[in-house]
């Protein structure tokens, strides 16, 4: 780190104008990396095969279909002339309307299948026309108007699984740049609160260019990546605001031990080069323990969660690079008079936080007692958790859409009729047999088998079977296997709802191994940072039930709904979004390793100095507390505004995310930390030399200036 922070001060000019450049392509590119991006998720299975051979001739019919319900005038049914027109005008309308949209209805097929109870009411399924698209809720909204204004005498309504999901909000979806700026506002406040100088303005600058660069970065990996693992659109999402929370974390350690050398007397270059070396040690360690959590995901044999393992190792990568060459490039030209009008003092430690390290101290068995059983409990409620697809009738409770999912019921069709499951038959003479055969199951409320060139391309066909259930729910029941155990041999069985349960099983299939491979680099890498056995042991397990609780706190919110109605404005999901799991995992076992080094590097550094384990506690809370705290706000203002997408699986993770920083900054690193560091005394600095060897450091017992190594302690005692 010296030699890094003495070539950046000595080419802080080329080092200026290099990041400068970086943020200048940064800013034109960045407009064109949606447009690179690929929605959908490559799995190796069954339904991921069914769905490619769908898409290729029938677009979008792999997707969940909008649904309009036409209720006939009273008195008519749909087999008579005057209905059977104005269904035909529907038709009409909806292909003038929508020219690509593929549809499924009564009027083309005579189904009865899509016929409501009595026969005075249809359905219309309408797929899009593109492979990966989602029956957005704006054109669900475009063909119930081109369905009333074709025959004003029906009373349609529209909905669909997308829709619901979205919260009845047409259109009007939270953008990123709208994200970005909330959580930057929020980030604002808590940097204005900690320096209460304009240096709060030059971490979200970082941030800013680091954010940028991230996105540059994805932009170059999606012309490398294979084309059976392209990156996601969430990506950009996951990217930008993990991206500035990370930014200004390592910022912020960085600014602040700056500010502490200035204060302790050091002129402006020194203070940049001892920042650099000792903070910017904490930063490069947690952005390397970091990236490779996040890296991780790639065990998980999908595309979504490879493209965001992938992507992640560019986060805290990217943020570590500016924290260690732009920001001191800065410190070191105007650090100073950006220090104005210093109404904090830098340099000192907090008395709050050195109270309360005392205080924690003095009481570390009730601390951990509390902490544990805190954790515990949750941990424990995250046991009952439920991994599927929420219900219709959990996803929204009033508007336009969930009238559309009443007027359905009220007809007698399922709720099933929103997953209606796609089957490909690879030779159209055989369509019939099929949709014979499914419609003798019990758990299939009908079958369609359209005819025409819509849905006969390539001598193949499609065939639509509406289940009981909704699949890939709770409540799904056993209509996808039966179907499944019912279609001979070649003809595949597809759709959203079967691939949503095939990338599941993947996800959770390699979630040992990747808990496994993350718990590893994790303990080897503390272990050398840290020449200790038992600290990064303690910081394994520590953050592994800290993600089980925030699991905990995840299904007390979505599953049983604490909180949904004030926060969101909807009831219990009563269920957990099938990835969120295991993306929370991979972010947040990563990410909380920030605090454990910001602190245990603190409490490492004074234990050094002093030989005193007490003494390196509470000189290391004394001096973190507020910058971990502040941090954590500022991660949680960024990952709370991702939490206001109307898309219910950015929202599980960005909600789980948020609270698990917090979870994990105030439970497990401001109290349980220390109350176990004290406990384990001396033995927190143990370390064998055969572990030693093996990770090539030499052990050393740490001696206070001047004086002889302290006598081996018990290990209660606090040192």
């Amino acid at each position: 780190m010296e030699r890094l922070s003495a070539w950046v001060v000595r080419n802080r000019l080329k080092v200026m104008v290099a990041w400068l450049a970086v943020t200048i392509v940064g800013i034109v590119v960045a407009p064109s990396v949606s447009s690179r991006l690929v929605s959908g998720i490559h799995v190796n299975s069954a339904a991921y095969t069914a769905d490619a051979q769908i898409a290729l001739r029938y677009g979008g019919a792999t997707s969940d279909p909008g649904v309009l319900v036409l209720g006939l005038p009273a008195g008519e049914t749909v087999s008579g002339s005057a209905a059977g027109a104005q269904l035909r005008a529907v038709d009409a309308a909806i292909a003038k309307a929508e020219p690509r949209m593929r549809v499924v209805s009564y009027a083309a097929t005579g189904s009865q299948a899509l016929v409501g109870r009595g026969g005075t009411s249809t359905v219309v399924l309408a797929y899009p026309p593109d492979t990966n698209d989602d029956m957005t809720t704006d054109q669900v909204d475009a063909l119930t108007t081109a369905a009333e204004r074709a025959a004003p005498g029906l009373h349609v309504d529209g909905t669909s699984l997308r829709a619901l999901d979205a919260g009845n909000t047409s259109g009007g979806n939270t953008t990123l740049i709208s994200e970005l700026i909330v959580g930057a506002l929020g980030a604002l406040v808590v940097l204005v609160w900690v320096f209460g100088s304009l240096l709060a303005a030059l971490p979200l600058i970082m941030a800013l260019i680091s954010v940028l660069t991230m996105q540059l970065l994805i932009y170059a990996l999606t012309y490398v990546m294979p084309s059976s693992s392209p990156i996601n659109p969430s990506v950009q999402f996951i990217v930008a605001l993990l991206g500035l929370g990370l930014s200004i974390d390592y910022s912020l350690l960085v600014v602040t031990r700056w500010r502490e050398e200035r204060a302790a007397g050091r002129d402006n270059a020194q203070a940049v080069h001892e920042a650099v070396r000792r903070a910017g040690h904490s930063v490069w360690f947690s952005g390397t323990v970091a990236s490779l959590g996040l890296f991780a995901l790639v065990v998980v044999p999908n595309s979504l969660v490879r493209g965001i393992g992938v992507s992640g190792l560019f986060i805290p990568s990217s943020a570590t690079l500016v924290a260690l060459t732009l920001l001191p490039a800065l410190l070191s030209t105007i650090g100073p008079r950006l220090d104005w009008p210093r109404r904090r003092r830098s340099g000192r430690a907090s008395r709050f936080w050195t109270g309360w390290a005392e205080l924690i101290i003095r009481y570390r068995v009730l601390a951990a007692v509390v902490g544990l059983g805190v954790l515990g409990t949750l941990a424990g409620v995250a046991a009952t958790i439920n991994i599927s697809l929420p219900t219709t009738s959990s996803l929204a409770t009033s508007g336009s859409y969930t009238d559309g999912l009443r007027a359905l019921e009220a007809d007698g069709f399922p709720g099933g009729t929103l997953t209606t499951v796609p089957v490909y038959v690879p030779h159209a003479a055989d369509a019939a047999s099929v949709a014979s055969a499914l419609s003798s199951l019990p758990s299939v409320h009908g079958v369609v088998a359209p005819t025409g060139s819509t849905w006969q391309q390539g001598g193949s066909a499609m065939v639509f079977a509406i289940p009981d259930s909704e699949v890939g729910t709770s409540q799904g029941g056993t209509s996808l296997a039966d179907i499944e155990r019912t279609v001979p041999h070649g003809a595949l069985v597809g759709g959203e709802g079967a691939l949503n349960l095939d990338v599941t099983h993947s996800a959770y299939g390699a979630f040992p191994i990747l808990f496994a491979v993350v718990a590893l680099m994790t303990f080897l890498l503390l272990a050398r940072g840290l020449k200790s056995i038992v600290l990064p042991a303690k910081a394994v397990l520590l953050n592994a039930l800290s993600v089980a609780a925030s699991y905990g706190l995840l299904v007390l919110v979505f599953q049983h709904g604490l909180g949904m109605q004030a926060l969101w404005g909807a009831r219990s999901y009563g269920a957990i979004d099938r990835l969120a799991p295991v993306l929370i995992f991979g972010f947040l076992f990563g990410i909380s390793m920030d605090y454990e080094v910001f602190i245990l590097a603190r409490v490492r550094e004074g234990y050094e100095r002093t030989g005193s384990t007490r003494q390196g506690i509470i000189e290391g809370v004394s001096h973190t507390g507020r910058l971990v705290t502040s941090a954590a706000l500022i991660l949680f203002f960024a990952l709370a505004s991702l939490s206001s997408a109307n898309d219910i699986s950015v929202r599980e993770i960005a909600a789980g995310l948020a609270a698990g920083v917090l979870l994990d900054a105030v439970v497990v690193r401001m109290l349980l930390l220390p109350a176990l560091v004290s406990l384990f005394g001396r033995l927190n600095w143990w370390m064998p030399s055969w572990a030693a060897r093996l990770l090539r450091i030499a052990p050393d017992t740490p001696q206070p200036h001047g004086e002889p190594a302290p006598t081996p302690q018990p290990v209660g005692d606090a040192g």
